[in-house]
C-alpha cells in the first residue's frame, strides 16, 4: 500500500512538473522578443565613440537624449520635459524630468549631460562626432586645443537644469540633441571604469531598452527597461539583433521564420516583393545619399577633370532600374530631397549637377590624365573598396563595367568588413571607396559640412578654402536666406570639383512579418522598435 502511494505520488509530481514545464515554455515562447539583423559588429557602443548605423541602431534604443523623435516623427521632450530659448536666440535652458534614472538606479542629472558633451569635445576622447558640438560656444576651440574646457558654454545650473549657449542661432539644435553623439553617459560610471561600454555587465544606459547580452560578432540582445519613464509605451519585451553581414543568409533566416523584421534586403528580393505587391515590404523614406569617395590625395584622383570624367561615365538610372531596384532616385548632388529651404521649398531645387555624358567623360579623362603625366593604363590597378554586402557588390560591379566600357579603365574590387572600411578611409588607405550618409538632422548642413578641410568625415581628403568659407558663413549667420545661399554655393562648387561621386538618394526597404506593428521609420534614422508590438497569437 505504501509502495503504491509513493508510486502514485511520483506520478502526480511528474505530471505537475510536466505541466509546469510546458506552461513555462509556453510563456517564454509568448515573450515579445523581436528578432532582426544588425549586419555588422559595432566598433563601440559608447555614444561618444560610435560612428555608423551598425552602432547607432542599437544606441537609439538603449539611450535617450534631451529630446527625442515621437512616433509621429516630431521632436519632443526626452530626458528634458521642456526647454526655453532666450531672446538672444543662442541661450537654451533645458529642464530635465523628475523621473529619469540610469539603469543602475541612479538619477540622470544635468551634470551628466554637461560631462558627456564636454567629454565628446575633449581631444583625448577622439570622438568622431566632436564637430557636431561646435555649435556650442567654445566647443571648437576646446576640441582643437585652442581653448579650455571651462570656456565650453554648457553648464548644469543644478541637477535638473542645463544651460547651453551657442556660437550663433541654430534652429535645428533641439533636434540635434536627439542624435546619438549627444546622448548622455553616467559620469560616475565612466570615471570609475573606462571600459564600461565593452560588457553588458558593466553597461549603464538610460533608454527604453537595456543591453543584456553582447556576443561579439554573433548577437546583441536588449530587454525592456521597466524603469524607463515612458515604459507604458514600450510593448516589446526585447529586441534580438543577430550580427550577419551576408544579406542573402539574413533573408533566408527571415523567410524561415527566424527573423521578424529585416533591413537591408537583397536587391533582387526588393524587386520581387515589389512586383508581388507583398504586404510585408515597406519602402521607408531616407534622408541619405549613396556615393563613392575618391581619395583626392592620390593620383590621378587629385585631378578634378579625372573625377568629373568618372562621374559622367556612370549611368545612375540604369543602376537604380537594374541593380538597386528599391525606388531610389538618381543623385542630383550631395543633398537629397526632403529638406526645405528658407521659402519652404525643396532645397534640392537648386538644380541637378549630375549628368551622364560618355563623350565628355572621355575628353575630360584624357585631359586630366595628361595634366598628371599619366595614361589610362596607369589606372588599371585602381581599387574600389566596399563593405561586405551583396547590394554594394552589385553596384560596384555595375560601376566597374561602366568605367570599363565607357572609359577603358579596368579597376579592381575589394570587399571588407564595414569597420575595416571605415578604418581604412580614416587612414587614407584607399583609392575609391563606397560610402553613404544619413542626415544627422534635417538641414542641408548635415551634408554640406562633411567636406570642409580636415573634416572628421571628409574621407575624400578634399580641401578648398572657398568651400570652407561658404560653410563658415552658413554656420555663423542668423539670416536664413544668407545661410541657404551659402550652402547652395557650397554644393555648386563641390559638384564642379566632384571630390565624391553621388550615385543615388536612398530609400530604406524593409520587411516585417504580419504580426509586427508599430515600427516607426524616422526619415533620418533606422527603424525604431520603441513603439513596436507583436501579436502573440500569430507568431
Amino acid at each position: 500500500m505504501k509502495k503504491k502511494l509513493i508510486t502514485m505520488t511520483s506520478i502526480i509530481l511528474a505530471v505537475v512538473l510536466l505541466i509546469s514545464g510546458c506552461s513555462g515554455a509556453s510563456e517564454k515562447d509568448k515573450e515579445k522578443i523581436l528578432r532582426t539583423n544588425n549586419t555588422s559588429e559595432p566598433g563601440s557602443l559608447d555614444p561618444a565613440l560610435a560612428q555608423g548605423t551598425h552602432e547607432s541602431w542599437v544606441l537609439d534604443h538603449i539611450f535617450e537624449g534631451l529630446m527625442k523623435k515621437s512616433e509621429d516623427g516630431d521632436i519632443v521632450g526626452g530626458m528634458a520635459e521642456k526647454y526655453e530659448l532666450a531672446e538672444d536666440e543662442v541661450t537654451y535652458t533645458f529642464t530635465l524630468r523628475d523621473d529619469v534614472t540610469w539603469s543602475n538606479g541612479e538619477p540622470v542629472t544635468a551634470h551628466d549631460f554637461e560631462y558627456s558633451w564636454k567629454r565628446a569635445l575633449d581631444p583625448e576622447t577622439a570622438a568622431y562626432y566632436a564637430y557636431q558640438f561646435y555649435y556650442i560656444k567654445g566647443g571648437q576651440a576646446y576640441n582643437e586645443g585652442k581653448g579650455s574646457v571651462e570656456d565650453v558654454a554648457v553648464k548644469a545650473l543644478d541637477d535638473k537644469t542645463l544651460e547651453v549657449v551657442l556660437e550663433s542661432p541654430t534652429a535645428f539644435f533641439p533636434e540635434l540633441t536627439s542624435f546619438y553623439c549627444y546622448f548622455p553617459v553616467s559620469k560616475d560610471v565612466v570615471e570609475a571604469n573606462p571600459d564600461w561600454a565593452k560588457d553588458p555587465s558593466t553597461y549603464v544606459s538610460n533608454g527604453p531598452f537595456l543591453l543584456t547580452e553582447w556576443e561579439h560578432n554573433a548577437k546583441i540582445l536588449i530587454k525592456k527597461n521597466e524603469d524607463y519613464y515612458d515604459a507604458d509605451k514600450v510593448k516589446l519585451d526585447g529586441v534580438d539583433f543577430a550580427i550577419l553581414d551576408d544579406e542573402n543568409t539574413a533573408w533566408q533566416r527571415y523567410e524561415g521564420g527566424e527573423f521578424d523584421f529585416l533591413t537591408p534586403l537583397p536587391q533582387t528580393v526588393v524587386a520581387q516583393l515589389n512586383a508581388e505587391k507583398s504586404s510585408e515590404l515597406v519602402i521607408g523614406a531616407d534622408l541619405a545619399t549613396y556615393y563613392y569617395n575618391l581619395n583626392n590625395e592620390v593620383k590621378p584622383f587629385n585631378n578634378a577633370k579625372v573625377r568629373k570624367a568618372l562621374s559622367m561615365a556612370i549611368d545612375r538610372q540604369k543602376i537604380i532600374d537594374n541593380v538597386a531596384q528599391g525606388g531610389q532616385l538618381p543623385a542630383e548632388g550631395v543633398v537629397p530631397y526632403g529638406i526645405l529651404d528658407e521659402n519652404g521649398k525643396e532645397f534640392r531645387e537648386v538644380g541637378n549637377f549630375i549628368k551622364y555624358d560618355v563623350d565628355e567623360a572621355k575628353k575630360l579623362l584624357e585631359e586630366g590624365l595628361a595634366e598628371e603625366g599619366m595614361t589610362v593604363a596607369d589606372m588599371q590597378n585602381a581599387t574600389l573598396v566596399y563593405n561586405t554586402q551583396e547590394a554594394h557588390k552589385k553596384i560596384a560591379q555595375a560601376v566597374q563595367e561602366m568605367w570599363r566600357t565607357n572609359l577603358g579603365i579596368e579597376i579592381q574590387l575589394e570587399n571588407v568588413e564595414f569597420q575595416v572600411k571605415l578604418d581604412r578611409e580614416k587612414a587614407g588607405d584607399y583609392q575609391i571607396s563606397r560610402a553613404g550618409w544619413i542626415g544627422d538632422y534635417i538641414d542641408p548642413m548635415t551634408f554640406i559640412d562633411l567636406w570642409v578641410t580636415n573634416g572628421e568625415y571628409n574621407d575624400a581628403n578634399y580641401s578648398n578654402k572657398e568651400y570652407d568659407e561658404y560653410v563658415k558663413t552658413a554656420k555663423t549667420t542668423a539670416d536664413q536666406k544668407v545661410r541657404m545661399d551659402a550652402m547652395r554655393k557650397a554644393e555648386t562648387l563641390l559638384m564642379e570639383e566632384m571630390p565624391v561621386l553621388p550615385i543615388y538618394f536612398y530609400t530604406q526597404p524593409y520587411a516585417q512579418k504580419s504580426y509586427v506593428s508599430g515600427v516607426f521609420k524616422p526619415v533620418n534614422r533606422y527603424p525604431y522598435f520603441i513603439y513596436a508590438d507583436m501579436d502573440v497569437d500569430k507568431f
